[in-house]
């Protein structure tokens, strides 16, 4: 492995004194020698999660979280990575918020920051607490841009990318990678961020349809999967359907990610819930102010919340049956019909959860 060279002010601000957790994510050797390693050959690579997560992520990964907080995101992988009981994890994403409730059992330790939160669902006081208490420590903090060009410098093969951001905030002051610089190209003052290469260990990409050689077909926002794709050591394509080759290449619809890059493809229904999966799917919209506004609030609720819907709940189906099963699978298939504007006269009100109003609804 390389050594490397920090930006001072942020080691100092973020208190690192050990730079060596840093390395991994900025190593193109390693990353490169894993990328080789690959199989190019069209293999069968079908596995079931059980299987992805116990071989391909190891203690001490850096785990990117895909999609997009919970928009096409492979919650049901990061389920799966609690139970098998994965720990030391580095989350890093555009944004992060799934790491939150990762950091309580430990599965998380370190964080490369962009956003955590759910917007008008609810405050995350469980990653503030677990920050206060050190059960988790920030590596660096991005913006949802930088995050995206450091992966587009990977997938590009160039050892960063010259950019004007980041430069307006604090941001700069809290990221040992990142580094102001005069730009090359001027002889007159004019400051650029250099942003280097980033690779991730492993990423669990869920998509609508995928074939059995990890060809992956992705309707909607494609956020950065397919710059982690090829940026990542070790990439997972789960989906919610398995269909033919030539499906993908005769009724193709979306952006696709080659089979080259996927070491493994997982056959998983409802692999995004209790997210949101475009053309099948709505968010659970109570489950996720059930777990901002009563299961974030102290260390007890966040392990029972936790407990019940993570690590107890045995797979995607069994998560299902919790939300309301077949009414809530027609539900939240009208509602990303309608959100789609393939559906007409949906009503999308709803009733809040609130802890004093537990209805147990979720559609």
């Amino acid at each position: 492995m390389s050594t490397f060279s920090y930006n001072r002010e942020a080691l100092k601000n973020l208190h690192i004194e050990d730079t060596a957790p840093l390395d991994r994510l900025v190593d193109f050797e390693s990353a490169r020698a894993a990328h080789l390693r690959k199989p190019r050959s069209k293999a069968d690579k079908r596995i079931s999660l059980k299987e992805a997560v116990a071989e391909y992520v190891n203690d001490g990964d850096i785990l990117y979280d895909a999609g997009f907080a919970y928009v096409r995101t492979c919650h049901q992988a990061y389920f799966e990575i609690m139970r098998q009981g994965k720990k030391g994890l580095q989350a890093i994403g555009a944004p992060t918020s799934n790491q939150s409730y990762m950091i309580n059992d430990g599965t998380v330790r370190f964080s490369h920051n962009a956003y955590i939160g759910a917007e008008m669902r609810g405050t995350d006081r469980n990653y503030s607490r677990q920050l206060k208490e050190g059960k988790v420590t920030i590596l660096s903090e991005w913006s949802h841009g930088g995050i995206a060009q450091g992966l587009k410098a990977a997938q590009l093969g160039a050892p960063g990318l010259f950019s004007k951001q980041m430069l307006g905030s604090d941001i700069m002051k809290h990221n040992p990678y990142i580094k102001t610089m005069q730009n090359p190209m001027r002889d007159d003052p004019d400051p650029v961020a250099f942003i280097p290469a980033l690779y991730p260990d492993v990423v669990f990409i869920h998509v609508q349809v995928a074939d059995k050689y990890g060809n992956a077909c992705i309707y909607g926002p494609v956020v950065n999967d397919t710059a982690v794709a090829a940026a990542a050591r070790k990439v997972i394509i789960t989906a919610e359907e398995i269909v033919p080759e030539i499906s993908l290449r005769y009724h193709k619809r979306g952006v696709v990610i080659p089979f080259i890059y996927a070491d493994a493809v997982v056959d998983l229904p409802f692999g995004a819930v209790p997210g949101n999966m475009p053309g099948y799917y709505y968010w659970a919209r109570q489950w996720w102010e059930k777990l901002l506004r009563y299961g974030s609030v102290d260390e007890e609720r966040s392990r029972e919340f936790n407990d019940e819907w993570m690590i107890n709940t045995k797979d995607q189906f069994e998560f299902v049956e919790k939300l309301g099963g077949a009414k809530w699978i027609a539900e939240a298939r009208r509602q990303t019909k309608a959100a789609e504007s393939e559906n007409e006269d949906m009503d999308f009100s709803y009733q809040e959860y609130t802890p004093d109003k537990d209805t147990g609804r979720y559609y």
